[in-house]
């Protein structure tokens, strides 16, 4: 699949219109993905965009999005393909009760036909449509055996079945796999993607994407929402850093609330929407949200 723009602001208008607001790292990264056909590799911490970048690319291109969602003990016959044993087992009983008599060679020939192939994300991904976009979500939760397996995929855009032979995609799709960063990958998976780390957004950004998605939020609580993240995520020390999507849970529960403006009570009130460690809690003590509140207060009265 090729993405029908020339440059990374024809790729920010387009993911705009599905919801996504870009910068130009972003937009660049996901351009050279599509003209030089390369896996695209975003990581980051949980929360900041990588997930939802490739679904919006996916609405804005109208495209079919195969997710292959990572999780620890994921084997590589559920990442690509199985085969349909019980219809395998029913066709050599019904053969035999037939008094068909085959050869073992035969009979392996029989059962291992496309009716008995089970498709799974990177085989229905590598045989779809031209506007094929392959998810390879959370490829850090998975053990290193998927991404010696993904290699082939990734080098030559096809994929091995020995029983049928090798698949290859003729409109390959685009491929976005995505990491957290709980463990290293691999430097032979990394040399064979293109690359992007995604921060938290900037302030400006952040402002943009609470605004687009939480369209009836006063903007001065906006603002203040906004800042109070900024200031907790970059000066806090928090253990776990609250991305984008908390913001906007945060936005949609003030705006549920109706809550007309920030104070330290409200805060307290709806910090569980943001925060989700006991000691990153603690860290945000009363003092230290009512010296926030109070410092945003004085940056919006200049």
């Amino acid at each position: 699949m090729k993405i029908e723009a020339e440059t990374p602001d024809e790729i920010t208008e387009l993911l705009q219109r599905s919801g996504y607001i870009s910068n130009i790292g972003i937009s660049t990264a996901l351009l050279l993905a599509s003209k030089l056909n390369r896996p695209l590799l975003i990581e980051g911490q949980p929360g900041c965009g990588k997930t939802s970048l490739a679904k919006s690319l996916a609405d804005a291109t109208e495209g079919d999005l195969v997710r292959l969602q990572c999780y620890r003990g994921l084997g590589i016959e559920n990442t690509s393909y199985e085969w349909d044993h019980m219809k395998q087992f029913l066709r050599i009983r019904i053969e035999g009760e037939m008094g068909i008599e085959k050869s073992v060679e035969n009979i392996e020939k029989s059962i291992f036909e496309e009716e008995y192939l089970l498709e799974r994300p990177i085989l229905r991904a590598l045989r779809g449509s031209d506007k094929s976009i392959l998810l390879i979500d959370e490829l850090d939760r998975a053990g290193e055996e998927i991404e010696a397996f993904l290699l082939e995929v990734l080098d030559e855009n096809q994929l091995t079945i020995p029983e049928l032979g090798t698949i290859k995609s003729e409109d390959p799709p685009i491929v976005i796999i995505t990491s957290n960063r709980t463990r290293k990958i691999s430097d032979a998976l990394k040399r064979r993607c293109l690359y992007l780390y995604l921060d938290p957004p900037e302030m400006d950004r952040e402002m943009k994407i609470v605004q687009l998605k939480v369209p009836n939020l006063d903007e001065h609580i906006t603002i203040q929402i906004v800042e109070f993240m900024q200031t907790i995520r970059y000066q806090e020390n928090l253990m776990r850093i609250p991305g984008i999507s908390e913001t906007l849970d945060w936005a949609m529960a003030l705006s549920e609330l109706e809550i007309d403006v920030i104070t330290p009570d409200v805060i307290k009130g709806s910090l569980s929407t943001i925060i989700k460690e006991p000691e990153d809690l603690e860290k945000l003590s009363d003092d230290v949200v009512e010296k926030i509140i109070g410092r945003i207060s004085r940056d919006l009265e200049k």
